[in-house]
């Protein structure tokens, strides 16, 4: 099914669910580890949109700490034919290609996605901005302090991306997500096409991420709508001293807090929980009924 890839931002929040196309998703919801790779992406696509999901963000590289860069050419192969089977299925999704690779999101886009999600922001790849640019698709830009994993992928983003150390937190994920905001102006692309993430557990501590949930406003006041991934993230498990799978109910808190504060859309794994996190939120929050 075509749908607008433009959404309506305010008045209520979306879901978008998590289908990782990997062998080592830190979660242990890696989809390359079931004998049909792609009836078990589309089974749990339908699943989520069944529970409450409006876009589903497909990615074929893990972003968990340590975890291996690969190829453009395998990420596309593990994606490619994902997104081809759920466009081809007709679900009424919209579907986000989680990649910071230009070549991978050209497929992707060509494949049948709707939107790109690029956890560098822009900069990892110099082609990715004018891909954003020439297909006109929503691109969400993301706020990220890891390591990069290759020394080919440091070279490219430089010595910034090293650690987690801020002189003042909340102004310097404004900085660089404006910096990165320039950059996708500087290829064309236009400000309906740009969301905001904070990169929530990506190079940040425990009490950086508390910080930065409870302070969402302030990114929010940059003007975009804000994408907010709090889902299962070791933040969590650090706090409330549980593994992955455990983690559920401080999702739940930091999914309501971040929504309070000004999310749009959660990016989440647990799609029935979150979407009555999110519908309960609303009703609060945006006085929105249901």
């Amino acid at each position: 099914m075509i749908l607008n890839p433009f959404l309506e931002y305010g008045k209520r929040t979306y879901v978008m669910g998590i289908l990782n196309v990997t062998p080592d998703s830190f979660s242990g919801d890696g989809l390359l580890s079931k004998p049909d790779t792609i009836q078990a992406a589309l089974e749990q696509a339908e699943r989520f949109v069944e529970l409450g999901a409006e876009i589903l963000d497909i990615g074929g590289e893990s972003t968990r700490p340590g975890a291996l860069q690969v190829s453009a050419d395998v990420e596309r192969e593990r994606v490619v034919p994902v997104i081809e089977a759920i466009a081809a299925s007709g679900m009424n999704v919209l579907v986000s290609v989680d990649t910071y690779k230009a070549d991978v999101a050209r497929a992707a886009l060509s494949a049948g996605a709707n939107w790109i999600n690029d956890i560098w922001g822009l900069r990892a790849d110099p082609e990715m901005a004018g891909v954003a640019a020439h297909s006109g698709a929503p691109v969400v830009i993301m706020h990220n302090h890891l390591k990069p994993s290759t020394p080919e992928l440091q070279e490219r983003l430089g010595g910034h991306y090293v650690g987690v150390k801020y002189a003042n937190l909340i102004e310097e994920v404004k900085m660089e997500l404006m910096q990165s905001v320039a950059l996708a102006h500087q290829a064309g692309v236009s400000d309906r096409q740009i969301i905001l993430d904070p990169g929530i557990g990506f190079g940040k501590t425990v009490e950086q991420n508390l910080e930065l949930v409870d302070r969402l406003r302030e990114i929010k006041a940059l003007g975009y709508p804000l994408l907010v991934g709090p889902s299962r993230k070791s933040f969590i498990g650090y706090t409330l001293d549980v593994p992955p799978q455990e983690r559920i109910e401080g999702t739940a808190a930091m999914v309501a807090l971040s929504i309070d504060r000004g999310a749009d859309i959660i990016r989440v794994h647990d799609v029935e929980v979150m979407a009555r996190v999110a519908r309960m939120t609303d009703a609060a929050v945006r006085r929105q009924k249901f």
